[in-house]
C-alpha cells in the first residue's frame, strides 16, 4: 500500500470563497476520512481555474503552457483521483472548466476515479451531471462514479446536502483505496494503476511538432 494518495480538486468558481469550490473541498474531506479511516493518508490539492484564467487562454493561443497551468495539469495526471467542480452556465458547465479539460490529452485520464459536482441558482439545472460534465470527463477516459452532487442555492445550509456528499465521497474513497490495494504488489517499482492508464505520464500533444520546414520542400521543388 502507497504511503499516501493523493486527491485533485479542480473547481471552476469564479469567486475565491465560491459554492463550487466549498462543494468540491467538502467532497474532497469526505472522501479523506473514509480513506483514513481505512489506514491510509490523502493529500488533497485544490486547483482554482479562476488563477489560471490568463494561462489557459495564452496556452489555447500559443500551445505552451505556462508554470502554473503545467504544474495545475501534472497535478491532475499524476493524481490518484479527481473531483471536477463547475457552476452551471447556460445549463452546462463553465467555459473555464471546458478550457482546463480541452488541453489535457484525450487518453490521459484513462480510469482515473473521478467525481463531477456542480453548483446552480436552481434544481432545475441539476442535469448538468449528466447531460454535459459525464460525457466530457468520460470522453477523457476518466472512470466517472455514478454518484455525482448537484447543489442549487437552496440546498446550502440543509442535512440533506451533507448527507450526499458523505456518501459521494464514501464511494471516491472507497475507489481510491481498491486502486492502492490493486498496485500495492508491483514489482517493479511501476504500480498497477500507473500501468492501467497509459496517458498517466504523457506531456500535453504540441501540435506543430510534424509541422515540415517548408523552406526545405520548396527548395526540392524547384531543384
Amino acid at each position: 500500500m502507497t504511503d499516501r494518495l493523493t486527491l485533485a480538486v479542480v473547481t471552476a468558481g469564479l469567486s475565491e470563497d465560491s459554492t463550487t469550490t466549498r462543494l468540491g473541498e467538502a467532497i474532497a474531506q469526505a472522501a479523506s476520512t473514509t480513506v483514513e479511516n481505512a489506514g491510509q493518508h490523502v493529500h488533497i490539492k485544490v486547483i482554482q481555474l479562476r488563477d489560471l484564467a490568463h494561462g489557459l487562454t495564452d496556452m489555447m493561443i500559443t500551445h505552451v503552457a505556462s508554470r502554473a497551468v503545467q504544474d495545475a495539469i501534472d497535478t491532475v495526471l499524476t493524481a490518484d483521483g479527481l473531483i471536477a467542480a463547475s457552476p452551471t452556465y447556460k445549463a452546462s458547465y463553465s467555459g473555464l472548466f471546458k478550457q482546463f479539460f480541452d488541453v489535457i490529452d484525450e487518453s490521459a485520464l484513462e480510469n482515473l476515479p473521478t467525481v463531477v459536482a456542480a453548483t446552480g441558482g436552481s434544481p432545475r439545472h441539476s442535469l448538468v451531471l449528466d447531460t454535459a460534465m459525464r460525457p466530457l470527463l468520460s470522453y477523457l477516459k476518466a472512470l466517472v462514479l455514478p454518484l455525482g452532487i448537484y447543489a442549487a442555492s437552496e440546498d446550502w445550509g440543509h442535512n440533506d446536502l451533507q448527507r450526499r456528499i458523505d456518501r459521494v465521497g464514501a464511494s471516491l474513497g472507497a475507489m481510491l483505496l481498491a486502486g492502492s490495494r490493486g498496485s500495492a504488489g508491483s514489482a517493479d517499482g511501476a504500480s498497477q494503476g500507473d500501468a492501467a492508464r497509459p496517458g498517466l505520464r504523457r506531456e500535453v500533444k504540441d501540435e506543430f511538432s510534424d509541422v515540415p520546414d517548408f523552406a526545405s520542400l520548396l527548395a526540392s521543388v524547384g531543384s
